[in-house]
């Protein structure tokens, strides 16, 4: 069998096309030899003289008007795959996406996404999974196509975008005397009965540590594995939590609870957005992330370096149990 060379199709699709030599010469940018010589090779190939001579001009044989038909739909397809895919249109996708986040950011932006995506692609369906920290190894076997938060488990391939950045308050039911009044004191924060936020049931944070450097502790009297389950176990009672700023309020406000600022200060962490390099090109892949990039921005606000610190200590210095349950 013979070596396959494609651009015999090409060549073979112009002089088909033209009916001449010359004018398939000129159509793909070539001398007339040098297309002469290739109608030989295709001759030689296919066993078949293809165009013939007829007064001043060349006829088509049989054989060529059989392979036309055949020859322009395999030029046409092959053109087709080696030109960039154009953007995605929303309307016409039907896929499922499936994205992993911790219940915080879901909380914050997961109804306006899914509603955004109904009103853009609504045969789209998106899935959210918890965040894990094997997200990593997930995203290069396909498991997720898009991670959102505090992403600290990546493999050095994945692509990742920053897009906002969020410091803590504290948080309590409405009337709780630290929300009353001027800001509470480190004496007082501390001196209050603590809930946390953690998978693995672990009650201490980077938070403890900040206090620790001030000369005092916390007492943490309970812990649940939800940020949504933080939130009304303080809403029915005198404990005190922590919830990220801008992100983490909207459904604490919605239960009728409070914040205020903490009298240590803690790092902002950045929320990042995380995928496979197999995606980067994907184009219903680039609209989720400009969708997602929208909404989380919108809520809150353009990433911001944290002044002082690299990424990893802006990390750790913030109290990720709230973030992304351990």
């Amino acid at each position: 069998m013979p070596d396959l060379d494609l651009n015999l199709l090409v060549a073979l699709d112009a002089l088909l096309e033209e009916g001449s030599v010359t004018g398939a010469a000129e159509r793909l940018h070539t001398s007339a030899p040098a297309m002469s010589r290739t109608l030989g090779r295709l001759r030689r190939v296919l066993g078949d003289p293809l165009l013939v001579r007829a007064g001043r001009g060349l006829v088509p044989t049989p054989r060529a008007v059989e392979l036309r038909a055949e020859v322009r739909a395999l030029v046409s397809r092959g053109q087709s795959l080696l030109v960039p895919r154009a953007a995605a249109e929303p309307a016409d996708l039907n896929r499922r996406f499936t994205l992993q986040t911790g219940d915080v950011l879901l909380t914050t932006i997961g109804a306006t996404l899914v509603e955004t995506v109904r009103a853009q692609a609504p045969a789209v369906t998106l899935r959210f999974l918890s965040d894990h920290p094997e997200g990593a190894s997930a995203m290069r076997d396909g498991v997720i196509d898009l991670e959102v938060g505090v992403t600290d488990h990546l493999d050095p391939e994945t692509r990742t975008e920053p897009l906002a950045t969020s410091g803590l308050v504290g948080i309590a039911r409405t009337g709780h005397p630290l929300t009353v009044g001027a800001p509470p004191t480190a004496e007082e924060f501390a001196t209050a009965d603590h809930l946390a936020v953690s998978r693995n049931g672990r009650g201490q944070g980077p938070i403890d540590q900040r206090l620790a450097e001030v000369g005092l502790s916390r007492r943490v009297v309970a812990s649940v594995p939800s940020y949504p389950a933080a939130l009304f176990l303080l809403r029915d009672s005198d404990l005190v939590g922590l919830a990220p700023a801008r992100l983490g309020t909207r459904a604490a406000e919605a239960l009728g609870l409070s914040t205020f600022p903490l009298p240590v200060k803690m790092p902002e962490v950045v929320l990042t957005m995380a995928w496979h390099p197999r995606n980067d090109q994907d184009a219903g892949h680039r609209w989720l992330r400009e969708l997602v990039r929208g909404v989380v921005t919108a809520r809150a606000g353009a990433p911001r370096r944290t002044v002082g610190l690299p990424p990893t200590e802006a990390f750790l210095g913030a109290d990720r149990a709230v973030l992304s349950s351990h």
